[in-house]
């Protein structure tokens, strides 16, 4: 018999287990394949607001993280802000990740500048988009410079999407993607555009108006028809933002109205804090309140560190100007300046002292929430002076006993018409000294310095109000 030769045998041996394992690893690159496209879908199906501002915001951010090729905003909206819609159209301009919309109905006023932001704009059939004209509440229109804002944002908004190049021959024509005009028509009324519409009209498109003018680039009746026809994903992931209790809750918060009223609590709750010994319910309300209007913006990143340490400075500037400082001079302006730019400067999105990025319709949209608000509270303090009691908004909580019946009600009603001095500054209220005798009064001629001649006017609740001779 033949032997065989042991380098044969290894050789033999290797070759098979080569064979082996090109048969196990066969089925798995057959089982390989590309990773499915991830399209991750956003519905704003309500008024343009701070609400859906974060939803958007927490969305792409979302987006991003998952890694996802494509962002499908799902909309359907007759408008809202227009400070809101103006930062989720700069968000979706900006965004690394391409951002379409599929218009499911409406796209009217800020939803139309929302719309245009986005890369390709698909439309269900029926639906519209324009109407873009600023108006306010109650439906009228605005005046004619927040006309002209919203023309530029309609314009720009446009133009960012840039030109097609056509060439024909010898000739090479530069056209716009979306006509800036067109945009411009959504908003003025004056806009004349051949063959599309006349002026003293302002323009809405349907769907199929859209897809002529190329404001539309495709109709579709589904998310799955926009994915699969138009972006070209036969096979896709499709992963949709849910907004939290939370998100809703900061958009509550982030109201222009609702931080009106917190800035009314706040200025209401510093000034009669100051009226009353030790520490009560108005400082309480005046804490809370400052809790809820700067928490959310600082949770936003709008509020920073510095903007809420100009708050609390103008308020111990105040507080000194009152107790410490006889006057009223240059801490207490200061004071009021540093609570008015907290304010305000909470509510911009700037970068620390860097203001490039913020609109001017962002700083006169921070500036009227606050001044109104300060008003609303100045207005506030005024009305309940004179009214926390039996006659006033406290009257079932505020001590108001009836001390007309007891042995020094009518020596202090005999006060009225008789003068004396301020043995305390009166801030409004402090001490008087009449006939010898220090009594609890009131000034109603405003800040009266101690030793100021002073007369009593009427006698209520057991403190003098008096004025200044």
């Amino acid at each position: 018999m033949k032997r065989n030769h042991p380098s044969l045998h290894r050789t033999s041996v290797l070759a098979l287990c080569l064979l082996s394992l090109s048969g196990l690893f066969r089925p798995v690159a057959a089982q390989s394949s590309t990773p499915q496209p991830h399209v991750y879908e956003i519905h704003i199906n309500s008024e343009i607001n701070q609400t859906t501002q974060i939803y958007l915001s927490r969305g792409l951010g979302e987006a991003q993280s998952l890694g996802a090729d494509a962002v499908l905003l799902h909309l359907n909206t007759y408008g809202g802000l227009l400070e809101s819609a103006d930062s989720m159209r700069t968000a979706i301009l900006y965004s690394p990740i391409p951002v379409y919309v599929f218009i499911d109905n409406n796209a009217a006023s800020a939803g139309a500048l929302i719309s245009l932001a986005c890369k390709k704009i698909y439309m269900r059939r029926g639906a519209s988009i324009g109407a873009a004209t600023v108006v306010d509440g109650s439906g009228a229109e605005l005046p004619d410079k927040y006309q002209s804002y919203m023309r530029s944002l309609m314009r720009s908004t446009a133009e960012a999407h840039g030109k097609d190049t056509l060439v024909r021959g010898q000739d090479t024509t530069f056209l716009w993607k979306r006509n800036p005009q067109i945009a411009e028509a959504m908003v003025d009324d004056r806009i004349a555009i051949p063959n599309l519409i006349d002026s003293g009209k302002t323009l809405t498109f349907t769907a199929e108006e859209a897809l002529t003018w190329k404001y539309c680039d495709g109709i579709a009746e589904s998310v799955e028809e926009v994915v699969t026809a138009y972006l070209g994903y036969p096979e896709y992931t499709l992963t949709g933002y849910r907004p939290s209790w939370l998100d809703s809750l900061r958009g509550f918060l982030l109201n222009p109205v609702l931080q009106s009223i917190l800035i009314l609590l706040i200025v209401g709750g510093i000034y009669f804090e100051l009226q009353t010994p030790g520490v009560g319910f108005p400082l309480i309300a005046s804490v809370i309140a400052a809790i809820l209007y700067f928490s959310p913006l600082y949770v936003e990143g709008l509020a920073a560190n510095w903007e809420i340490l100009i708050f609390v400075l103008g308020i111990i500037l105040v507080v000194l100007e009152i107790f410490v400082i006889p006057g009223f001079g240059v801490a207490g302006i200061g004071g009021m300046v540093l609570i008015v730019a907290g304010f305000v400067l909470a509510l911009l999105n700037n970068m620390t002292f860097h203001f490039e990025g913020v609109s001017g319709a962002e700083v006169g949209g921070a500036f009227a929430t606050v001044c109104a608000g300060m008003i609303l509270g100045m207005a506030s303090v005024f009305w309940l002076s004179n009214r926390i009691g039996a006659r006033g908004l406290f009257r079932q909580v505020a001590l108001n006993a009836d001390l007309q019946d007891s042995v020094s009600a009518p020596s202090l009603a005999g006060l009225t018409g008789k003068e004396g001095v301020a043995a305390t500054v009166l801030r409004p209220s402090g001490k008087v000294m009449i006939d010898g005798e220090w009594y609890d009064g009131i000034s109603e001629s405003g800040f009266v310095e101690k030793g100021a001649a002073v007369r009593a006017v009427r006698f209520e609740n057991a403190q003098v109000y008096v004025e200044k001779v």
